[in-house]
């Protein structure tokens, strides 16, 4: 049972880069608030991990946004994860390699624009997202916006926590492919990270989840946003 009342409608944009914490902190803040919350980096995981399974190239615009418009067709994105043709893709699409695909289509324009609308619609009747741009793109009129950030080697220990039982890469193998990622999503064209200028700023390197999720109570409370039951 939640603690708090949300206003109605509200948007709680999180957004940060890879390994920052901010899909964990969004789940434990929307069991606080009572909001669904929706991953964008699901739906460019999802575009990224299609375009490796049929041999598109990552840089081929026209193929990926022909790509985007079957998906959109055949898509569930929902709290639970996201599926496609009516099988779940969530566990298949955690891989470093369908990560690294997904920062690579996420550059794209077209494959942008056509995501667009689908992650407001969904967002209409409040929910809290976390991405890369949702405060400054997807939703820049949401009431609260946070921008979760962490060193890169705390960013990397996190992911390579996750990855080891699967056999996954060395540690210093994870930095070096956060820094390139972290260089993509901060470098490309269209809608780059950043911090959104009304977003607050919270390094959470030093910092436990549930702390990282009490500073967010404490900015919706003093702003009317959410109220205690």
């Amino acid at each position: 049972m939640s603690n708090w009342q949300a206003v109605p409608g509200l948007q709680i944009a999180i957004d940060g880069p890879s390994g920052s914490g901010k899909g964990t902190v969004a789940k434990m803040l929307a069991g606080e608030v009572g909001l669904p919350v929706l991953d964008t980096g699901l739906l460019y995981r999802l575009i990224g991990g299609l375009a490796l399974e049929r041999d598109i190239a990552l840089d081929d615009s026209e193929a990926l946004a022909a790509l985007v418009d079957e998906m959109l067709e055949q898509v569930a994105w929902t709290v639970n994860g996201i599926a496609f043709g009516g099988e779940n893709w969530t566990d298949r699409l955690r891989s470093e390699a369908v990560g690294a695909a997904a920062s690579t289509v996420a550059a794209q324009q077209q494959v942008r624009d056509k995501l667009l609308g689908l992650q407001r619609k969904i967002a209409e009747s409040g929910c809290i997202m976390d991405g890369r741009d949702v405060g400054t793109v997807v939703l820049p009129q949401a009431q609260a916006k946070f921008f979760l950030n962490a060193s890169v080697r705390e960013r990397a220990r996190r992911r390579w926590a996750q990855l080891k039982d699967q056999g996954g890469s060395s540690l210093e193998a994870v930095i070096e492919e956060l820094k390139m990622r972290d260089q993509r999503d901060r470098e490309r064209q269209h809608a780059p990270l950043r911090q959104a200028e009304d977003g607050i700023a919270i390094d959470s390197t030093t910092m436990r989840v549930d702390d990282v999720v009490d500073r967010m109570l404490g900015v919706l409370a003093r702003r009317g946003l959410i109220t205690a039951v």
